[in-house]
């Protein structure tokens, strides 16, 4: 069965959307594998974002991504990769749809930081690091 890393940032903890995203996953059919609470340090976000390192903007993503927890995890189920990603919406929720997670949860960029709820695998490929980098397996 395919798997994916997950997050669950700190703008929908801080907001209490944690059980409403768990919630579609669950009736979505994905089986949780693993769930971890934790705060992620600096380091580990230059490591898991480190193709946007040289952005002007990444200096904030690393600002917002260690502002509070996050809870990072596997799913898995039949092409779960794909699935997670339709389900999340557009990575900017200006232009996520409604009934996608950004969609329905996330805000409008604000002061340049694009608040987006979480965050998903874009590859098996991409999977297998991000669950080795943060969750050691």
């Amino acid at each position: 069965m395919e798997q994916t890393f997950f997050i669950i940032k700190p703008d929908a903890i801080k907001r209490g959307l944690v059980g409403q995203i768990l919630s579609r996953v669950e009736r979505r059919g994905f089986v949780i594998r693993d769930l971890n609470m934790m705060t992620a340090t600096e380091d580990l976000v230059a490591k898991h974002y480190e193709h946007l390192t040289d952005k002007p903007f990444f200096p904030l993503l690393v600002d917002y991504m260690t502002s509070g927890p996050v809870i990072a995890g596997i799913l898995e189920g039949p092409e779960v990769v794909k699935s997670w990603r339709d389900m999340m919406g557009a990575t900017n929720p200006v232009n996520a749809l409604p009934g996608t997670i950004r969609g329905d949860f996330a805000t409008a960029p604000i002061d340049g930081i694009v608040a987006n709820v979480v965050h998903g695998s874009d590859s098996i490929e991409a999977a297998h690091r991000e669950i080795a980098l943060w969750l050691g397996k």
